[in-house]
């Protein structure tokens, strides 16, 4: 029973790391549509959501369940400076 409840674990950490996220993705989609200061600010706070997730999956899972993840916050990391530039243009 152990080991289930332990898979339960795993699953959900990778669960809640993949939703941060898809909500980074989400906030920074809506900087780069609609470039305003209050949603570069929502997408960083997402950003740092996502990266504190991904460190605590890391922790629990290892670096390897987080790969997937690790790779996407380095591809809206870059598409949120995008939206900043456009914002200062």
């Amino acid at each position: 029973m152990a080991q289930y409840d332990s898979n339960l674990d795993n699953h959900s950490v990778e669960a809640q790391t993949q939703n941060s996220v898809d909500k980074l993705h989400n906030a920074v989609s809506q900087a780069l549509s609609h470039p305003a200061e209050q949603l570069i600010e929502q997408a960083e706070q997402s950003r740092t959501h996502a990266e504190h997730a991904i460190l605590q999956a890391k922790d629990s899972l290892g670096n390897d369940a987080v790969e997937v993840a690790e790779e996407m916050l380095g591809e809206e990391v870059q598409r949120l400076e995008q939206a900043k530039k456009t914002l200062r243009s």
